[in-house]
């Protein structure tokens, strides 16, 4: 593929794609979406420290597994909101790769108590409001944090293989 926009949409696509995977077997196991959730794709969230392309990519796929999953009006915005400005601020962070997982975390630990307490799935309330973010953020250290840095770490040991994904 000679057209740099072109490939630019196959990636984004396939991150995407990715996304959407890894969050229905997220699903299968009931971890994908309430006040515990180990949402394996977020792992992805730290590819834009890669490619640009993983910025619409990972937010497409989120918007797009969450309408799979059945996700509320709320998991549909502010939900893929969530995405968007973690993989804003891995972008922002590419210099320090293994950072990159930051912005993910705090993202959804700050936001996603609120998804779950608009669709009525927990009670309105501070205490409510930071348990839910506690174990919301915990579930992203392991997904985004653990998983995140393992990629990372793949994807630099293997530098040919990062090309061949991400250009």
């Amino acid at each position: 593929m000679k057209n740099p926009s072109i490939r630019f949409l196959v990636r984004c696509a396939m991150i995407a794609a990715l996304y959407v995977a890894l969050t229905l077997v997220s699903a299968m196991f009931g971890l994908s979406s309430g006040a515990v959730q180990v949402r394996l794709a977020e792992a992805l969230c730290i590819l834009p420290v890669f490619t640009a392309a993983a910025i619409p990519g990972v937010t497409a796929g989120c918007f797009i597994a969450n309408l799979l999953t059945g996700g509320t009006v709320w998991d549909l915005t502010i939900g893929v909101l969530a995405t968007l400005t973690g993989a804003l601020g891995a972008w922002l962070l590419r210099r320090w790769k293994y950072l990159a997982s930051v912005p993910t975390i705090l993202s959804n630990l700050f936001f996603i108590p609120w998804v779950l307490i608009l669709a009525g799935f927990i009670p309105a309330g501070a205490v409510s409001y930071w348990l839910t973010a506690l174990t919301v953020g915990l579930g992203e250290v392991i997904a985004c944090g653990v998983l995140g840095t393992v990629l990372v770490r793949y994807l630099d040991k293997h530098p040919k293989t990062t090309r061949k994904l991400f250009g």
